[in-house]
């Protein structure tokens, strides 16, 4: 694991909250989770758009995302997974660095299944207003976040 800290965008992610890493992808805990088991999984490179990956991390994103989402989904007691990107400003993007968001689902975990969308985007929504307005926090607790990435770092070991 890296002691640099890893870039998503303008920000800084501390390594603490990254739990499983490739040569060219990582992936970390959410700052403000939609379910428990909402994660992220980004290119090591800041690329702001899919189309802008090359041929290697699109391939390597992806499989880091399926072999992160199997283990979540075990880890979760979960039955199925939700994969989703929002790919630039007008997909609801708030930080510009392709991300995969990955959601271990379980029946009834939202009233009708397609609600996890319009969370997902509340959740980005109330980011950008913290990002751009820095109020109140309430985020997650540094602590909390590398308490459970260091949970799911060892379901890589």
């Amino acid at each position: 694991m890296a002691s640099e800290p890893f870039t998503f965008g303008p920000y800084k992610i501390d390594p603490a909250e990254v739990f499983y890493t490739t040569s060219l992808s990582f992936a970390m805990v959410n700052l403000r989770p939609v379910i428990p088991g909402h994660v992220l999984i980004c290119p090591r490179r800041e690329v702001k758009r899919f189309v802008d990956l090359s041929a290697d991390e699109t391939l390597d994103i992806w499989l880091a995302a399926k072999k992160v989402g199997g283990q979540l989904e075990h880890y979760h007691n979960a039955s199925s997974l939700t994969f989703t990107i929002q790919d630039g400003p007008q997909a609801g993007q708030t930080v510009p660095h392709v991300h995969i968001h990955i959601l271990p689902r379980k029946a009834g975990d939202f009233k009708e299944n397609d609600e996890v969308y319009d969370a997902i985007d509340e959740k980005e929504k109330e980011l950008k207003q913290k990002l751009d307005l820095d109020k109140e926090r309430k985020d997650r607790s540094f602590e909390e976040m590398a308490r459970e990435a260091e949970e799911y770092r060892k379901l890589f070991l």
